[in-house]
C-alpha cells in the first residue's frame, strides 16, 4: 500500500480521539484522509465493533470512496466497506464503515437519534458548507449532548478555518497535516474573456491538447456549457486519440465511473466536469487542469420566496481545489481563464449554502426534530429567519406542519421519504387520488433536466406534452413534438427514476394514460405558484409574484396554470419555463380549505363611493369577486367615515347655511372653549361621535348625500348652547338703515360686517357680539359695494376718515348723500340724497 503523507500524522489523531470526544482534522488535497482515516480507526478500542460513518458530499464521491477503501482491504463493496447514497444501497450484515452521502446521516438520525452502533461520525469535505452537512453536524452535536455522549465526531477538511468549528465542537483539538503536494505551475489569461465562456475553453483544450501531454480536466459551471463544449470538441478532435468524457452529478453511474478511470494506452482524455469534480474523487491520469472560473449555485430569495440558479465566480477557496486537481498523482498545469487583476475580486470562500438555498426541507427536518426554534441548536451560521418562515408557511401549505408549527402525521409521511417536500407531498396526495404512477412521471420529469432540447427556441412550456412522451414509450433519437429533440439517456434515467419511487410508494400499476390530472397534481406541489392569468400570457402568482411567458406557449392564454419551473430577472416578472394549465373548479375543489373568504367594504376613491363586494382568495389570486347584497348598515357607515377621513370635510354637502353654521360655532369655541372644536382636525377626529349616528338608516348607505348638516352640527350643542347661540353669535344684525346684514364669521375670531357706508349714518358706536365683548370687523362699502375702509372703531371713521372719502367718492356717486355730519343724517339703503333727520 503506497504511503500517503495523512500517515504521519494517523498516531496523533488516534491518541486525541482516545481522550477527545470531538476533532478537527485539516489536510490538503490527495493527503489521503477520505481512505486511511477510517482504517487506521477501526481497530481502535474505543470503537469496540462499532461502525463509522463517513460523510461525503455527492453520490460519486460515496461510491468512489467506498470502492476504493474497501479495494485496500482487499474486498467487494458490501463486506466490511459498504455505502448508501440516493437510490442506492450497497452494505452487509459485516459492513463497519459507511460512506453516506450528508442527506443519509439525517434519516439515520431521525430514524435513531442515539445513533446506536455507531462509534464516529466523520464529516468529510466540510468546508463545502452544505445544507446537510450544517443541519446533520447541528443534530449530532445535540444528540451527543443529550442522548450519546460517547459519540465522537471527527471534521475533515482541506481549506477550513479551524476557529468556529473547532469552537461548536467544544474546543476541539485540531489535527494539522502538513502534507505533500506536488507542484502546479499556474497559469492566467493575459485579458479578460469576451463572449460565451465554451468558446474560450475550446480554444484552450485545442492549445493544450497540441501544447502538452497528459489528460485533461476541465471546470465548467453546468452541465449546459458541458454539452456545448462537448460537441464543438467532437467536431474538431480524432476520436481515436482524444475521448471526450462528461462528469456531473445526474451523469448515470457507469458513465461516471468511466469518466473516473485511465484513457486506454496510448490515448488521452479530456474529462468536461462541474464543481463535482473539485473534491473527495481523483480523476486518474488527470495533469492538466483547465478552470472556466465559474460555477453554478442555487439561491433562494425570501422576497419572492423563490429558488434561481445562478452562474457566479469560483471562490479563490474552490479555484485552489480545482487547481489541486493536477497535483493529485504528479506534478502538472493548471490553467486558469480569468487574469491576475480579475482573480481580486474572487471571493475567498463559499457562502454556506443554508445562507442561500431553499430551506423548506431543512424546515421539515427540524420539526421533525421537534426543534421549533432553530436557535436551540449548535450552527456554526444559523439558517436565516425569513427564509425558515417561508418555508414554515409553504409546509403549511403542504399540510406538514399545523398552524402551530408543529409537524403533522402527514408531514411525517413526507419526511420518511428523504425527496423534496413539494414532491413527496405530490405523490402520497396522488396516491390517494389514484394518480400515483402519474405523480411519479412528473417528479421524476422535476428532478431531471428538461426532456426536450430545441437549439432554435425555448420548447413548449407544457407538461402534459412531456407526460404523453414517456406513455408513448418513445426511446433513443426520437423526435417528440414539434422537433423537439429527446436525449434516449436521459429518457432512460426518466424511466429509471420513475419505477424508483413507484416501489418507494408502494404504488401498484395505474392506468396512467388520463393526463388530466397533471395540473392538479402539480398544484399539490407547488401551491404556491398557482397562477391566474392577466392577458398576454402574463401571470399572478398564489404568493404575490408576476410570472409570464416570452413568445409564443400554448398554456399563454389559460384562466389559471401552475408554474413548476421559473427563472430570470428576480426583480421583475419570473420567466415560466415549465407548467400546466389547472381548472379553477379544480382549485376550489383540493384547495378548498385554504381559500379565504373577505369581505371588503370601503371607499372607493375614484366612483365617490362605498363598494361592498365579497372576495374568495387564494393567496393573492381573487377567485370570486361578487357585490354585498343587503349589507350590515354599520359596516357602511364605517366605510363612509373611513372615506371622509381619506377625502376630508370639503367632501360633505356643505350648504351656505351649514357653512355659517360651522363657522358660528368655530367663533363661539374661540370666545368659551368648552363649547365644541368645529376644525378640519378635531371633527376628522371625532366623525364617529358627531356624523356617525346620521350615516345610519340613509336611503343610498352606500353614498355621502342626503345629510343635514346644519341639524347634525347642531346636536353638537346642548341645549343651554343652543339657547345662547343666537345671542352669543347672531347670523344677521340690524343696521340703521333698517336691514339686516349677515355677519361673516369665516375668519373664526374676527367677525366681519361689510355694509355699505350710507347704512350706517347716524350709528356712533362699532356693534358688537358675543355679549358685548368682541367688536365687529366693518367693511364699509361704497354705493359699488368696494371696500372703502375697514375698522373696529367706528366713532373715529366719521370724526377723521370719513371727510377723505367723501372727498374722493362724492364726484363719483353724485346721486348718493354724502352728508357734512353722518351721524345727523338719515341711514338709507336706496340711491338719492338725503336730509337731515328730524331733531
Amino acid at each position: 500500500m503506497k504511503k500517503l503523507p495523512i500517515e504521519d500524522i494517523l498516531l496523533e489523531l488516534q491518541t486525541k480521539l482516545s481522550t477527545s470526544k470531538n476533532i478537527v482534522l485539516v489536510a490538503p488535497p490527495g493527503a489521503g484522509k477520505t481512505t486511511r482515516i477510517p482504517l487506521a480507526l477501526l481497530d481502535e478500542p474505543w470503537l469496540s465493533g462499532q461502525r463509522i460513518l463517513l460523510l461525503e458530499p455527492r453520490r460519486l464521491a460515496a461510491r468512489s470512496a467506498a470502492r476504493y477503501i474497501a479495494a485496500l482491504l482487499g474486498e467487494q463493496v458490501g463486506e466490511t466497506v459498504g455505502y448508501r447514497v440516493r437510490l442506492d444501497t450497497c452494505v452487509g450484515p459485516k459492513t463497519r464503515i459507511e460512506v453516506i452521502t450528508e442527506g443519509i446521516l439525517t434519516r439515520l438520525l431521525h430514524r435513531d437519534p442515539s445513533l446506536e452502533n455507531v462509534g464516529i461520525v466523520i464529516f468529510d469535505e466540510f468546508h463545502e458548507r452544505s445544507i446537510h452537512a450544517d443541519l446533520g453536524l447541528a443534530l449530532c452535536l445535540q444528540s451527543q449532548a443529550l442522548l450519546r455522549e460517547e459519540l465522537k465526531l471527527l471534521v475533515m477538511s482541506a481549506t477550513l478555518d479551524t476557529t468556529p468549528v473547532s469552537s461548536i465542537l467544544g474546543d476541539a483539538p485540531v489535527v494539522i497535516s502538513e502534507g505533500k503536494s506536488y507542484p502546479v505551475e499556474t497559469y492566467y489569461n493575459k485579458r479578460p474573456i469576451e463572449g460565451h465562456i465554451e468558446l474560450a475553453v475550446v480554444r484552450k483544450v485545442q492549445e493544450v491538447l497540441l501544447a502538452e501531454q497528459g489528460d485533461i480536466l476541465v471546470f465548467l459551471p453546468g452541465v449546459r456549457e458541458i454539452r456545448r463544449v462537448e460537441s464543438q470538441l467532437l467536431a474538431m478532435v480524432n476520436e481515436n486519440e482524444v475521448f471526450i468524457y462528461k462528469l456531473y452529478g445526474t451523469l448515470p453511474q457507469e458513465e461516471q465511473d468511466v469518466a473516473l478511470l485511465p484513457a486506454p494506452a496510448g490515448k488521452r482524455k479530456v474529462v468536461l466536469a462541474t464543481s463535482i469534480a473539485e473534491t473527495s474523487i481523483t480523476v486518474q491520469g488527470v495533469g492538466i487542469v483547465i478552470d472556466s472560473g465559474l460555477m453554478r449555485v442555487s439561491r433562494f430569495s425570501p422576497g419572492t420566496g423563490m429558488t434561481h440558479l445562478e452562474t457566479v465566480k469560483v471562490s479563490r477557496a474552490a479555484a485552489d481545489q480545482r487547481r489541486g486537481r493536477a497535483g493529485r498523482l504528479t506534478s502538472g498545469i493548471c490553467y486558469r481563464l480569468w487574469t491576475p487583476q480579475e482573480d481580486l475580486t474572487h471571493r475567498a470562500g463559499n457562502t454556506p449554502e443554508i445562507l442561500e438555498a431553499d430551506l423548506t426541507a431543512l424546515a421539515l427536518e427540524l420539526a421533525l426534530w421537534g426543534i421549533e426554534d432553530p436557535e436551540e441548536l449548535l450552527w456554526l451560521d444559523p439558517p436565516p429567519k425569513g427564509a425558515i418562515a417561508q418555508a414554515r408557511e409553504l409546509l403549511q401549505q403542504l399540510g406538514a406542519l399545523s398552524s402551530t408549527g408543529r409537524i403533522t402525521a402527514h408531514g411525517q409521511q413526507i419526511a420518511e421519504v428523504g425527496i423534496h417536500p413539494r414532491l413527496s407531498h405530490m405523490i402520497l396526495k396522488g396516491k390517494s387520488l389514484g394518480y400515483g404512477k402519474l405523480a411519479c412521471e412528473i417528479a421524476a420529469l422535476l428532478s431531471q433536466r428538461d426532456l426536450f432540447q430545441n437549439d432554435k427556441s425555448m420548447p413548449d412550456a407544457d407538461l402534459r406534452l412531456r407526460i404523453e412522451v414517456l406513455h408513448g414509450g418513445k426511446k433513443a433519437g426520437i423526435v417528440g413534438p414539434s422537433g423537439y429533440k429527446i436525449d434516449s439517456k436521459l429518457y432512460q434515467r426518466i424511466q429509471v427514476e420513475i419505477r424508483h419511487w413507484t416501489q418507494l410508494f408502494s404504488i401498484s400499476d395505474e392506468d396512467t394514460d388520463d393526463i388530466s390530472a397533471c395540473g392538479v397534481l402539480l398544484a399539490f406541489a407547488y401551491p404556491d405558484r398557482i397562477g391566474q392569468g392577466r392577458g398576454d400570457g402574463r401571470f399572478l402568482l398564489r404568493n404575490g409574484r408576476g410570472a409570464t411567458f416570452i413568445g409564443p406557449q400554448s398554456l399563454a392564454q389559460e384562466p389559471y396554470l401552475v408554474a413548476a419551473e421559473l427563472g430570470g430577472d428576480q426583480q421583475r416578472d419570473n420567466r415560466i419555463f415549465l407548467g400546466s394549465s389547472i381548472d379553477v373548479k379544480e382549485i376550489r375543489q383540493y384547495f378548498n380549505e385554504q381559500i379565504e373568504v373577505q369581505e371588503d367594504i370601503s371607499w372607493d376613491h375614484e366612483a365617490q363611493i362605498v363598494r361592498a363586494r365579497r372576495y374568495e382568495k387564494l393567496g393573492a389570486l381573487i377567485l370570486e369577486n361578487t357585490p354585498i347584497v343587503g349589507c350590515d348598515p354599520a359596516k357602511l357607515a364605517t366605510a363612509l367615515l373611513e372615506g371622509i377621513r381619506e377625502e376630508g370635510l370639503k367632501i360633505l354637502p356643505w350648504t351656505k347655511a351649514a357653512l355659517q353654521l360651522r363657522q358660528r360655532l368655530a367663533f363661539m369655541h374661540s370666545c368659551q372653549p368648552n363649547w365644541p372644536n368645529v376644525s378640519e382636525e378635531a371633527l376628522l377626529a371625532t366623525l364617529e361621535d358627531w356624523l356617525g349616528p346620521y350615516l345610519y338608516g340613509k336611503a343610498n348607505p352606500n353614498r355621502i348625500e342626503g345629510l343635514n348638516l346644519v341639524l347634525v352640527l347642531r346636536s353638537m350643542l346642548t341645549w343651554e348652547q343652543g339657547q345662547q347661540l343666537d345671542n352669543w353669535a347672531p347670523t344677521h344684525i340690524a343696521v340703521p338703515s333698517g336691514q339686516r346684514i349677515p355677519i361673516d364669521y369665516s375668519q373664526t375670531s374676527i367677525p366681519v360686517l361689510a355694509v355699505r357706508l350710507q347704512e350706517m349714518f347716524g350709528l356712533e358706536e362699532t356693534p358688537r357680539i358675543g355679549q358685548g365683548k368682541v367688536a365687529l370687523t366693518l367693511h364699509l362699502l361704497s354705493p359699488a359695494h368696494r371696500p372703502i375702509q375697514i375698522t373696529q372703531d367706528l366713532a373715529s371713521f366719521w370724526k377723521n376718515a370719513y371727510f377723505e372719502v367723501k372727498k374722493d367718492l362724492m364726484g363719483r356717486y353724485p346721486k348718493h348723500a354724502w352728508p357734512e355730519d353722518p351721524l345727523q343724517a338719515m341711514p338709507t339703503h336706496r340711491t338719492h340724497v338725503h336730509l337731515k333727520k328730524d331733531n
